[in-house]
């Protein structure tokens, strides 16, 4: 509780460091977001172009309709475990850059 102008001052204080860690930590986490997304971007290029040249040295319809169906299941684990990736770094950036304020919260009931 605030009793004099000084406990409002640090209070203010406390509030400006407790934002700057918060922010601090957005931008830390968004660094390992962009590169997860970066070499998951890589991978996904690499394999469009295995899978191209292997089509381009296939010998029937049958063996080409293999390699895309394969292509196809194969992109879409890949998707789905990367989107799974992501909402789970979303999530850990969001308790981390809450974590500050809640720390100054429990500290001023």
């Amino acid at each position: 509780m605030i009793h004099s102008f000084d406990d409002a001052g640090k209070l203010g204080n406390e509030i400006a460091d407790t934002g700057l860690k918060s922010i601090a930590s957005v931008s830390k986490n968004m660094q390992a977001i962009a590169v997860e997304a970066t070499e998951y971007s890589r991978r996904a290029f690499e394999q469009s172009g295995s899978t191209v040249a292997k089509l381009l040295q296939t010998n029937s319809p049958e063996s080409a309709v293999q390699l895309q169906m394969d292509f196809a299941r194969q992109a879409y684990e890949s998707f789905i475990g990367q989107a799974s990736r992501m909402g789970e770094l979303y999530a850990d950036m969001a308790k981390e850059v809450y974590k500050p304020f809640e720390t100054l919260g429990a500290k001023h009931r």
